[in-house]
This record gives structure tokens, C-alpha cells and sequence, in this order.
């Protein structure tokens, strides 16, 4: 499928298209390449009024949506961010907001009143690398002690925890699964920045040394958070899905003007047979894409039962066939797309960091092929 954008999304779109190109042009980003942050100072506060941290919230929390599917608004913001390759907490912040806002209590609905406002940011904790990798950290505990509960272990790579205000961390109880709001600013908290293939995103390290707070930070009931920890990384799945078209976009535009713009032999690039076909190839990818990260989204909004696997062959094709579709955009310029002073790199490195988050290709193709057993077990 392919969203059919009503008026009012056909504006915000645009809206955000906009903004992004007065206030992150390539300019700036490569001036930011090296801030800790990663975006000016009052950029994220206006994202947010204009809609970015809200769509996933609840009207009763100061939320909405502009079309009633405010998962399907957020998937717009995010093909934008893509198309610009755009700096911020946009995946984090909106997860950890939609999480915070299946549990109401005083303290957490005072966070999220903050991250709506934008006057405030939240990193998820959520992956650590493979155990047998030599990137193994200890996994994450966290224990029940009185009328605390405790943190301990190390979450990498976790993006924008290094500019974040709030961690949601989630860890091992018993055999269950717990969520905890941590503020940076806890004493045992230690951020560690990290270099990314992405250079206008930022990810950190970041250590907890048995931080201790009180029980009112868990969100939902310790050891019982696997649900919400598989809703958030369909979520999350689904934002970066957008994403990675919407740069899929941008480096596929990119080439085909250059194809048409660039001579070789007194003929158009783009009026050779070979290039042709590689052009039709990287257009089938490209709308493929768009209607698998369109239908990823819709199941994902609906809660249908086959969400998880829908998810999967969205994440399985798109990380496949955007790779694969970058590396024709660079083979295409030659030998300029791959100097650092063309803009090409920017998408090919936000698609890549992408492929590699909430499981790689290969990883969700095996996911399917254990759905496929699991639903011939049930025949």
C-alpha cells in the first residue's frame, strides 16, 4: 500500500519539509558535525510545537494526531527527517512519550508534559550488543529493594542519551522484563559518547552503576514489561523505516538529476541502456519501500494480528534493497560520491545506521522463517 495523504497531512508534511530546510540545511549540518548535540539550541523546541513529540499521545495527556492515526502523521515527520538527513531525538523521544503514556502517574505524566513541550528529551535504552561480540557489556539487572528499585549494567548503543534529560531503561527481573525512567542526572549514570556512520545523529554508552530511585520510576509492573518493550520496538521499527525511505528518496533524486545533468561521450549519463536499467531497478526498490514502511506502519497503528510479521518483511527488504540502492547512487556519480564534500554520503549513512537498529535484514528474515514454522506447527 501507499498512504493517500489527506489535505491537512499534505500540510503538515510540507510544514515540516520547510522547516527543516531553513533551520538544518546540508550548510548546517556539516557545521554541526562535531557538537555534542547535533542541532541548534532552540530547534527541537520548535519541532515540537509544531506536532513532532505529540502524535503518539493521548488527548488526555496533551496529545493528538492530525489524521486520527498518529503513527501514520509520525511516519511523515520521519520520511522528512530522512529527506534531510535531520538531526534529533525524534525516535526515542516519541517512543519513550507513547510508552509513558499507557502508564498515567503523577511523576511520569510530568515528564511527558515536558517532552511534548520540547523543553525536554528521552533516549530508550533498550539494545546491547550481541554477548559473544567484543563489544559484550554486562546486561542490564534491575532489582526490586524495599521500596527502591535498582539499576545495574550497560546499555549500547543508545541514541541521543548524551543530550537526553530522561532514560527509560529496560532490564532483566527474574525472567521478566522491567522499564525504568531514569534522569540522566542520577547519581551512578555515566555517559560515554560514541562514533556513528550516521554523522547528524548521536549515540552514547552509557553505564548505571546500581542506581538506586524510587519504585515510582518503573513503568508498568516490574518484570512484566515484554509487551511494551515489543510495542516500542514496532514503533520504533516503523519510524526508522520511514526514515530510511525518505533518504532513499533524497540520494535516489540526487542521482537521476545528475544522470540527465552529466555528459559522457557528448550523450546524457542518464540516455544509456545500462543506466536506464539500473534506474528502473532502484525506482521499484524505492516505491516497494515506500508501500512496505506504508503498510508496516498501518498494522503497526491497527494492532493487527500479524503486525510482527509485516514489520519484519518491511525492515528485511527495506535494509536489503536501500543498501543496495545506494550503492548504485554511488556508482552512478563516480568517483565524487564518495568524497566526503558530496552530499550523497549524508543519506547513505542515515539508511545504513538504520539497517543495522532493531535487528538487521538477516536477523528479521530469520524472524520470518520462525513465524512461517511457528504457523505450520499450528496447521
Amino acid at each position: 500500500m501507499l498512504l493517500e495523504l489527506t489535505d491537512d497531512q499534505e500540510f503538515f508534511r510540507d510544514t515540516t519539509d520547510r522547516f527543516l530546510s531553513a533551520k538544518v540545511p546540508v550548510a548546517e549540518l556539516r557545521r554541526l558535525r562535531d557538537d555534542p548535540t547535533g542541532y541548534p539550541s532552540d530547534y527541537w523546541r520548535q519541532g515540537a510545537e509544531l506536532g513532532w513529540t505529540s502524535l503518539l499521545v493521548d488527548e488526555a495527556h496533551g496529545g493528538g494526531s492530525i489524521s486520527g492515526s498518529g503513527l501514520a502523521d509520525l511516519t511523515l515527520v520521519a520520511f522528512e527527517f530522512g529527506r534531510h538527513a535531520a538531526p534529533g531525538p525524534l525516535l526515542p523521544t516519541n517512543v519513550v512519550a507513547s510508552l509513558l503514556n499507557t502508564y498515567g502517574s503523577a511523576e511520569h505524566d510530568a515528564v511527558l508534559e515536558e517532552l511534548l513541550a520540547g523543553t525536554a528529551t528521552a533516549a530508550w535504552a533498550l539494545a546491547r550488543p550481541n554477548p559473544k561480540s567484543l563489544l559484550a557489556v554486562p546486561a542490564v539487572e534491575i532489582t526490586i529493594d524495599g521500596d527502591e528499585v535498582v539499576v545495574h549494567g550497560t546499555k549500547r548503543p543508545v541514541e541521543a542519551a548524551a543530550s537526553a534529560d530522561y532514560l527509560l531503561v529496560v532490564g532483566r527481573t527474574g525472567e521478566g522484563l522491567s522499564q525504568v525512567l531514569v534522569p540522566r542526572s542520577t547519581a551512578g549514570v555515566t555517559v560515554k559518547p560514541l562514533q556513528s556512520v550516521d554523522l547528524t545523529r548521536r549515540y552514547a554508552a552509557v553505564d548505571f552503576d546500581n542506581v538506586r530511585l524510587p519504585l515510582s520510576a518503573l513503568v508498568g509492573e516490574p518484570g512484566q514489561a515484554r509487551a511494551d518493550v515489543t510495542r516500542g520496538c514496532e514503533l520504533a521499527i516503523v519510524i526508522s523505516l520511514a526514515e530510511s525511505v525518505g533518504a532513499m528518496q533524497s540520494a535516489f533524486d540526487m542521482t537521476l538529476e545528475w544522470a540527465f545533468d552529466r555528459y559522457s561521450f557528448g550523450r546524457a549519463l542518464a540516455s544509456y541502456q545500462e543506466i536506464k536499467h539500473r534506474f528502473a531497478d532502484m525506482k521499484m526498490w524505492l516505491e516497494a519501500s515506500h508501500a512496505a514502511a506504508d503498510a508496516a506502519a498501518a498494522a503497526v497503528a491497527a494492532q493487527t494480528p500479524n503486525s510482527a510479521e509485516v514489520v519484519s518483511a518491511a525492515k528485511a527488504y527495506i535494509g536489503h534493497y536501500g543498501e543496495e540502492l545506494m550503492q548504485d547512487c554511488v556508482q552512478i556519480h563516480g568517483g565524487i560520491g564518495v568524497t566526503f564534500e558530496h552530499d550523497l554520503h549524508l543519506y547513505s549513512r542515515r539508511a545504513s545506521a538504520n539497517r543495522s537498529t532493531f535487528g538487521t535484514p538477516a536477523d528479521h528474515r530469520q524472524r520470518l522463517a520462525d513465524i512461517a514454522l511457528r504457523q505450520e506447527a499450528t496447521v
